[in-house]
């Protein structure tokens, strides 16, 4: 065999099993599954409505912190079908605002829509966890760029969300989001 051919396919080899083992063992890697049994069990419904806070950090990707945000959103429900308005205010002084329409379904399936989103967003609960995928596109500002988003919420006993995303590009991890979500008090108005 050519010594280059051989270079070559154990080049190859290696990153099959460098992705394959991201893939099976890091974040993006997670499953719906691996959380049905634990507790408390997530309710969207019941968990992700009326008046909310979020408080969070975003990390770029050199793993420090890039910005800090605080969001209000405002969650309804009619039947299976939900709207979250959410309003971010940054640590730079940036506002955002988005609408999320989000679909559920008996067997746990839920998919989601924005105006930032490409297409729409697919995921599932099972046990104290929702995990989302889609494709969100940054403001002009940001460079318009469209990265992959992993998105996970996992419920606390206390009935706080913890709230971890992790975005891509060329599955090269661009930023990673942290965020509390918590039904709003009366200091958080």
């Amino acid at each position: 065999m050519d010594p280059f051919l051989f270079v070559l396919a154990g080049a190859i080899a290696t990153l099959a099993v460098v992705w394959a083992v991201r893939r099976a063992f890091a974040f993006a890697g997670q499953e719906a599954q691996d959380y049905v049994h634990l507790l408390p069990e997530l309710d969207l419904q019941k968990h992700l409505t009326g008046r909310l806070v979020c408080r969070g950090m975003i990390f770029g990707p050199t793993g420090r912190v890039t910005s800090r945000f605080t969001a209000t959103m405002e969650m309804s429900w009619d039947g299976p079908k939900g709207s979250m308005v959410e309003h971010f205010l940054y640590d730079d002084g940036t506002v955002q605002d988005r609408v999320w329409l989000i679909q559920l379904h008996e067997d746990g399936r839920v998919e989601t829509e924005a105006t930032d989103v490409l297409g729409h967003g697919t995921g599932r609960i099972m046990g104290n966890a929702l995990g989302l995928r889609y494709a969100i596109q940054l403001p002009p500002e940001n460079g318009s760029h469209v990265l992959q988003a992993v998105d996970w919420m996992y419920l606390q006993e206390d009935g706080t969300i913890l709230n971890r995303s992790q975005f891509r590009k060329f599955g090269i991890k661009v930023a990673e989001l942290f965020a509390v979500i918590r039904p709003m008090g009366d200091d958080d108005a």
